[in-house]
């Protein structure tokens, strides 16, 4: 019997209750590790991968399943698959893993200083002991829940530096607008002054001439003082009548 008669036989058997509580279990999982959408330990293979994903995604396919999450539940089964056979993806994700495994040996090293019995066991077993516990079910939840722990803050770092960085490109936004706006009121300065050139030299031939007032608003050069060690004459008094 192939596959996919299998799967057709054992989804005929599923009941609707156990299609609801697969899309409870999968919404309700941590966000940030794939792993626990598709029910997958850390050591799943690709292939591990991309058969969970086919049971579990027949399981609450929003067609098969009347769940109102169902389609979410679905969404989020598709983003857990592309992550875990995303090489990059998948790369970081095990890193972190073995930097939880790391800490919590860490820590059981600490422990077995303190309980001399099973620092002898591990003595004579040569590491078997270690890794028999390493594969109980006790490590696995604590290594779960140290995985999250560091992803979340991993996490947290990102939207942290995320968050610097728009601030700073804001922060150069706003110079640059700043700056766009000094230019802008100078160019606007000089075509004003420009503008006025005319009247300005008119107002000075007028003066040189001695025979007009200088209109409203014109501009007029200053006048010598008879004190001005640098005048070039001396303006005598005018006798009034």
């Amino acid at each position: 019997m192939d596959d996919d008669l299998l799967l057709k036989n054992f989804f005929a058997e599923v009941s609707e209750v156990e299609r609801d509580n697969q899309v409870l279990r999968i919404l309700s999982c941590f966000k940030l590790n794939p792993f626990e959408y598709l029910n997958l330990p850390f050591d799943a293979s690709p292939e591990d991968v991309k058969r969970q994903y086919r049971k579990l995604s027949l399981m609450v396919h929003p067609d098969k399943c009347k769940h109102p999450q169902a389609k979410e539940a679905f969404g989020a089964l598709a983003k857990a698959q592309q992550l875990l056979l995303d090489q990059q993806e998948r790369d970081y994700i095990i890193s972190q893993v073995n930097a939880a495994k790391e800490e919590l040996k860490a820590k059981r090293k600490k422990q077995l200083k303190k309980d001399t019995a099973s620092k002898i066991k591990s003595l004579v077993d040569e590491g078997k002991y270690e890794h028999q516990y390493e594969q109980s079910e006790e490590f696995q939840q604590e290594l779960k829940m140290k995985v999250r722990d560091i992803l979340t803050e991993q996490e947290w770092r990102r939207r942290k530096m995320q968050m610097r960085i728009s601030e700073e490109e804001g922060r150069l936004k706003k110079d640059e607008e700043e700056t766009k706006e000094m230019w802008k009121r100078k160019r606007e300065h000089e075509e004003q002054w420009e503008g006025t050139r005319e009247q300005r030299v008119s107002s000075w031939r007028d003066f040189m001439k001695g025979g007009k007032k200088a209109k409203k608003g014109e501009i007029r050069p200053p006048k010598l003082k008879t004190e001005d060690p640098n005048k070039s004459y001396v303006q005598r008094p005018v006798k009034r009548g």
